[in-house]
């Protein structure tokens, strides 16, 4: 009996059991010992082809961006500055000095990239200075640039390449010894005179900060070489040190361009100045070259007449479109170098220190009022006539 059971039980497996056609009509699943009980509808796999290797679906896959690098992080192209034909007659600003005088002549055509009526002449020579007269003598060529181009200004700034031995007579002197310093300085002031017997005026711009400590100081000692011989000629020396240094003095390479913004301005070697750090040199000299120029603050040069036209009975002024304005310096308010709106009145300044600050600063307290506790004048001073009133009236309803 019990091989009668077996036999009909693998009579009954073989029978249930897909044939190879019907296993390839759908290749799902293995079959297992649970379909002899518990029979699915879909087709069973026979399990001598399930391990045929199936292919794959291909997966696509999403490109990848490319990583932004650092120091393109954020950052966008900027933007082209739109460049005006100059007119036949435009003022001429001529620039001389040395590879940062390049940087600020790039600089100022930018400022007056749109401006017809005023055009920038980059006369520099990258290597020159007033060291090598052998090479490049500036107080002879200033002359004959002025006499060439006929400015209506012009811009000095050198000193970078200055800081090597200087020849004085028949010596050749190390650089900041005194014999180097006296003829350096004196050299200074033959070109700011020789510039100003042209009757053309000048503004000199100084020297910025540099990585190199030993540099910075030597710079130093140059910038008051350049104001001191600029002012000794009459005319104004541009100190730009300020805005290339950080809140303790210290060389940035990073800082805030003219508007604010962080910016790179100088390059890794920290001696030559970015893009954006020659807009920030021409930014120093802008306000004092357009005093120079006669130039308001909103880019124009109109003259304002003695009285104004008075409108015709049934005509209207007609008020003057304002394209643009000059952003406001948080460092210079003025700009025109005034310090009210339009029309605006100055009051007389008698003492500026209010009694508060006096107290805090000075230790001055302000004078007590008559009759109240902290007044010790003696004799006493004699209450107001309201005042007195109504300390009696007090004292008798008492």
């Amino acid at each position: 009996m019990p091989l009668v059971a077996v036999a009909v039980a693998l009579t009954a497996i073989s029978s249930t059991m897909p044939t190879p056609a019907v296993a390839q009509e759908g290749i799902l699943r293995k079959w297992s010992l649970r379909d002899l009980f518990m029979p699915r509808r879909e087709p069973r796999v026979d399990p001598f082809i399930m391990d045929e290797p199936q292919p794959r679906k291909k997966i696509r896959k999403t490109p990848r961006k490319p990583k932004a690098t650092a120091g393109n992080v954020g950052r966008t192209a900027d933007p082209a500055v739109p460049v005006v034909e100059k007119l036949a007659d435009a003022r001429v600003v001529l620039v001389i000095g040395d590879f940062l005088g390049g940087g600020i002549a790039e600089g100022l055509g930018t400022v007056f990239a749109e401006n017809a009526k005023i055009r920038v002449i980059d006369k520099t020579n990258g290597s020159s200075g007033l060291v090598r007269e052998d090479y490049y003598n500036w107080p002879e060529k200033a002359k004959a640039l002025i006499e060439q181009e006929k400015p209506a200004a012009v811009i000095i700034m050198m000193g970078s390449n200055d800081r090597q031995q200087m020849r004085v007579a028949d010596n050749r002197e190390p650089p900041m010894s005194a014999a180097w310093t006296k003829e350096y300085s004196g050299r200074a002031e033959k070109l700011a005179k020789a510039i100003a017997e042209t009757k053309v005026p000048f503004l000199w711009v100084g020297m910025p900060a540099f990585k190199s400590s030993k540099m910075n100081t030597d710079m130093l000692a140059f910038n008051d070489i350049y104001r001191a011989a600029t002012e000794a000629a009459g005319s104004e020396f541009v100190d730009v040190w300020d805005g290339f240094v950080d809140e303790a003095g210290v060389f940035v390479t990073s800082g805030p361009d003219i508007n604010g913004q962080p910016v790179r301005l100088r390059s890794d070697d920290g001696i030559n100045v970015t893009r954006a750090g020659k807009r920030k040199l021409a930014f120093f000299a802008e306000k004092p070259l357009n005093k120079l120029l006669g130039i308001t603050p909103q880019g124009t040069e109109t003259v304002v007449p003695a009285s104004l036209p008075q409108a015709t009975p049934g005509e209207l002024n007609v008020p003057v479109n304002i394209d643009r304005t000059v952003p406001v310096s948080l460092s210079d308010p003025e700009l025109d170098g005034g310090t009210e709106l339009l029309g605006g009145q100055t009051a007389a300044k008698t003492d500026p220190r209010s009694p508060g600050e006096k107290l805090a600063v000075q230790g001055i307290a302000p004078t007590a009022p008559a009759g109240r506790i902290d007044d010790f004048s003696w004799p006493p001073k004699p209450l107001p006539a309201a005042q007195s009133t109504e300390t009696t009236t007090a004292i008798i309803r008492r």
